[in-house]
Formats: C-alpha cells, structure tokens, sequence
C-alpha cells in the first residue's frame, strides 16, 4: 500500500484503505520537528516551558513568542460541568456525553467514543530525555516556584548546541498564586530559573568529568 496520502488527507476524520490518518500523522511529524515543549501540574498549579530557537539575529529579544495567553475566561469544561450539577445534581460528568459536547466546543473532529479523564501530571514533545527528567521529580510535592527552576534546566538539558540554533527560554504558569489565571512567568523569577539551569547543568559536567 502506498505512503502517499493523496485523496485521504483532505480531514482528520478520514482514513486511508490501510487504516491511517494522515493528518494526524503530518501533525506528528511537525511535533517531531519542533523544539522542546513541557507542562508540568504540581501541588498548587501547572507550569509551561518552551525553547523558542532564534532563527535569525536580526530577531528582538521577545519576539515571535511561543506561549502566550488565548483569553481570561478559557473554561469552557467548566461551564459544561456547572450546568451539568445544576441539571441534574451530578457532580461527574459522563464520558459519553462530554465526548458528545466536546466537538462542538473545540471544533475538533472526535475519532474515538470517549474522552480520556485518567489523571496526567506531565507533557512534554519531543524528547525522551525531557521525560527521563520529568520522571525524576516529586511533582506533587512540588509548588509552581519549585517546578519552574526544574522545567527551565529539563529545556538546557535537552536543547542541542551542536544541531539546534541560540533559543530563549519562554515559561508561564497557573495555579493558586495567580489565582487561577494563566500568565507569564515574572521576568527576574525566569532569569532565577535560568541560572539556577545553567549552574546545575555546570555542576553536572564537573561531576562526570571527576568519575572519569
């Protein structure tokens, strides 16, 4: 059977003769060739790291953001889920139906019957290493402060000097101390995280280098 998706990757919800989806796997393979991305949930919030590679000098520091905020009031599962116990006096919501609203608030072409709920505490693209990381952490013992020091050296861990251009560490976070609102990590917390990165990272090369 031919790779070639022609006629089959007009959609996300149409499938080749051989069972494939190729939009969703032109999708994959843009994650695959993008930089490293992270979100991190710890005790009183989630945290958000990416490495924005500088594709050309003549960029201004800031520019050409990777994160930034869609709006104040993104909650539209919330709002489902407030109605759903004014309704019916349930305080779940059941898969079957959430899998049935999703679609018409996302715009989002659903190819599976149910929606995953299990709980995820970590994402991460594209790297292994980023996971290998990620794995290591205490993450629910661990508040926004914390995790953002340990996402910002998992992004200088995993950044190739060699292959990859300069980049600039973006972060942001949501939790308790910005009382439910996604915003920006401050700018001297971000130059703290990245130092506290680049200091461990040091450490880390000194200590290999005296075990050999």
């Amino acid at each position: 059977m031919s790779s070639i998706g022609t006629g089959y990757d007009l959609s996300a919800s149409t499938f080749s003769p051989d069972g494939r989806v190729f939009q969703v796997e032109y999708a994959m393979k843009a994650v695959e060739n993008s930089s490293t991305a992270i979100g991190i949930r710890c005790k009183d919030g989630v945290v958000f790291g990416v490495e924005k590679l500088v594709l050309s000098k003549l960029y201004e520091e800031g520019s050409n953001k990777r994160l930034f905020n869609v709006d104040r009031h993104v909650g539209m599962v919330r709002l489902l889920k407030k109605s759903w116990d004014s309704n019916f006096g349930l305080h779940v919501i059941p898969e079957c139906f959430l899998s049935e609203k999703t679609p018409y608030m996302t715009h989002i072409v659903q190819l599976i019957a149910f929606v995953c709920l299990n709980e995820i505490d970590y994402i991460y693209v594209p790297l292994q290493a980023a996971k290998t990381e990620i794995e290591k952490l205490q993450m629910k013992e661990m508040t926004c402060r914390d995790i953002v020091k340990e996402v910002a050296k998992i992004i200088y861990i995993v950044h190739d000097e060699v292959k990859d251009k300069a980049f600039e560490l973006e972060l942001s976070w949501v939790g308790e101390l910005t009382n439910g609102r996604h915003e920006i990590v401050p700018k001297d917390i971000r130059e703290e995280a990245e130092k506290y990165a680049k200091e461990s990272l040091k450490e880390e090369d000194e200590s290999d280098d005296d075990n050999m």
